[in-house]
């Protein structure tokens, strides 16, 4: 039985940077919620069918997956005008994160060998989705912390220009990151659901 071997992140757009006051922070402003959506389902292949049906879709791939973490980085960058130099006054990084997941309704009326692999199953996928988030407030941090450490420029629109670079690179980073991570769980799902389940059944032996 297969159950989607395959899982993805939907990384959202820039970081908008303005100049607006702010007050300075060590720490970027993330906060996390969580979304779900409901299958169906008494089989290993009604669940297939429901999963491929339901799930939600991501920018990255435009396919239904298991789960889905939706990310959206933004902030804004104050600007101090000194002479003839202008250099970063505040800097606040936001992160949002919106983990979606998936929720079986039939569960209580299932085979129990069932409820097993999907209990299996459906914690794996949260565990994939909470390091897609973990990844997304790593880069957030070294966004923030990139960004107040730009030295002045001669002007601001100079500036805001390093700015923008800075952004770019954190942000293209991180999706790389997100991407590579991807990679590799894929590659890995089955022996890592095998490992799972094994030790899983033992925990129930003991």
């Amino acid at each position: 039985m297969s159950l989607i071997p395959c899982f993805r992140c939907v990384a959202g757009g820039l970081v908008a940077m303005c100049m607006l006051s702010s007050t300075a922070s060590a720490e970027p402003l993330i906060s996390k919620t969580y979304g779900y959506f409901s299958i169906g389902g008494k089989t290993a292949e009604a669940l297939d069918r429901e999963l491929e049906r339901r799930g939600p879709v991501t920018n990255a791939t435009g396919h239904r997956h298991p789960g889905a973490t939706e990310i959206k980085f933004g902030g804004e960058v104050t600007y101090l005008e000194r002479g003839k130099e202008c250099s970063v006054g505040n800097v606040k990084v936001t992160l949002k994160t919106n983990l979606i997941l998936p929720r079986w309704k039939n569960r209580r009326t299932a085979d129990k060998n069932l409820r097993f692999i999907w209990d299996t199953l459906s914690a794996d996928i949260k565990r994939h989705e909470e390091r897609h988030a973990e990844i997304a407030r790593t880069y957030a941090r070294t966004l923030e912390r990139d960004l107040h450490a730009l030295r002045s420029a001669s002007s601001c629109p100079e500036l805001e220009k390093k700015v923008g670079a800075v952004t770019k690179r954190v942000l293209e980073a991180h999706d790389r990151d997100q991407m590579r991570f991807d990679r590799i769980e894929s590659k890995n799902f089955d022996n890592r659901m095998m490992r799972l389940l094994k030790y899983r059944m033992g925990q129930n032996d003991g």
